[in-house]
């Protein structure tokens, strides 16, 4: 990151100021140079601080010195877009409540942060995506669901050797996805253990990645548990309605979502873009800036 200028400077210290106001609850500072502690003694700001970055090294840094941090991908996307990333990130780990104002403090990956943002939780983020479309109920893992939003946007971002591909993968009430859905191929993940295919474990998450090339869905368990992959989703709703331009793997998430009680993420082959299905509905997009290459 460049070196601060006196305007950048001036620029934190009023993002600071306001966010000591008693309307603010929290302050979600998404950056990976932290706040120098000269600028935060004294402020009340200090205690509502929030980090979003974008190592777990840095976050456990952060965390020794008892400041709140939460790990979000590394990725250039837009403001907005790491905005929804990082309060989602929030969110799923109980760090904010419904009706909690948040200021959000941004710019792009390796600048200087530039952008202060206002979000009310339960309020609208833009017209198409509301944060409380990620409230998801009890009955879904929280953790099991952060990882696989943040798992969703590397394959959309990265793609395979360089390749861009798009995947389906449902969460929850399995058993309805199972019976309506059929295998393609052999299912990777049989006969390993429950311990050893469990999303929260960084090497399954690196196969799904992998086997993202297979066509058909990832189907897995509320609590973490990778049950099949490649599967054909056969369910299908002539009542729900996708947005123009969406193809077949957002029609059959929209599908199987309606019909059964489980999620179900899209990445989109064509532009890498994350959508979140619940119910037949999209509650949640992420799109990308730019794809690696």
């Amino acid at each position: 990151m460049s070196e601060i200028s006196k305007f950048d400077r001036e620029f934190l210290r009023a993002a600071l100021s306001l966010a000591g106001k008693g309307e603010v609850d929290h302050l979600l500072y998404i950056s990976d140079t932290p706040i120098p502690p000269e600028d935060l003694r004294g402020r009340k700001a200090r205690r509502k601080l929030v980090y979003a970055v974008t190592t777990e090294k840095l976050a456990q840094e952060l965390l020794s010195t008892k400041n709140r941090a939460l790990v979000i991908p590394g990725y250039d996307y837009s403001r907005v877009e790491r905005v929804k990333v990082a309060l989602v990130s929030a969110l799923s780990q109980g760090a904010f409540k419904e009706g909690d104002l948040v200021l959000c403090v941004t710019g792009r990956v390796g600048r200087t942060v530039d952008t202060l943002m206002q979000m009310r939780i339960g309020g609208s983020l833009d017209d198409r995506v509301a944060i409380e479309g990620v409230k998801l109920g009890d009955q879904f893992n929280s953790q099991v669901v952060d990882a696989l939003i943040q798992l969703a946007l590397e394959i959309g971002q990265e793609g395979f050797e360089s390749h861009p591909i798009g995947t389906i993968i449902t969460i929850g009430d399995h058993t309805s996805v199972l019976e309506k859905s059929r295998q393609m191929t052999i299912n990777p993940f049989q006969g390993l253990s429950e311990a050893e295919r469990n999303v929260l474990d960084p090497k399954i998450r690196e196969a799904i990645k992998n086997f993202s090339v297979l066509d058909g869905a990832f189907v897995i368990r509320e609590d973490g548990v990778v049950l099949a992959a490649g599967r054909y989703l056969s369910s299908a709703d002539e009542e729900v309605r996708i947005p123009l331009g969406l193809g077949a793997r957002h029609a059959a998430a929209a599908g199987i979502t309606s019909t059964t009680r489980c999620i179900a993420l899209v990445v989109s082959q064509t532009s890498g873009a994350v959508r979140l299905f619940k119910e037949g509905n999209i509650v949640l997009e992420l799109h990308q800036t730019a794809r690696r290459t």
